[in-house]
């Protein structure tokens, strides 16, 4: 049987690094794009855009073409950032030694 102490001392562990690995995140930014880069967004690990770039090209377009080519750039990002998050924390769980059958969080 597995100590109760190295039980509690790897979900310490754990929580630790999914709190950093969170903070890390937190502070990533991805780019997301569209029209083959006619349309580029950056946005942070809290899903908020700090930069938009359209290329001026774009300028002569209808408005409703610069609107579609924006939301596909934001949704290229998303895509992008919630990859990363899985690619991040999914596997952390995977560095801890739980006895068979544990199960996470209690």
């Amino acid at each position: 049987m597995t100590d109760l102490n190295e039980i509690m001392k790897q979900a310490r562990l754990m929580q630790e690094q999914f709190q950093k690995a969170q903070e890390e995140l937190a502070n990533l930014i991805v780019s997301g794009e569209s029209g083959a880069g006619l349309v580029k967004v950056d946005m942070n690990g809290q899903h908020d855009v700090v930069k938009v770039q359209l290329n001026d090209s774009l300028l002569a377009e209808e408005k409703e073409v610069i609107e579609d080519l924006f939301a596909a750039a934001v949704n290229d990002a998303v895509r992008k950032l919630e990859d990363k998050k899985k690619e991040s924390l999914g596997g952390m769980a995977g560095n801890f030694n739980m006895p068979e059958g544990f199960k996470f969080p209690f």
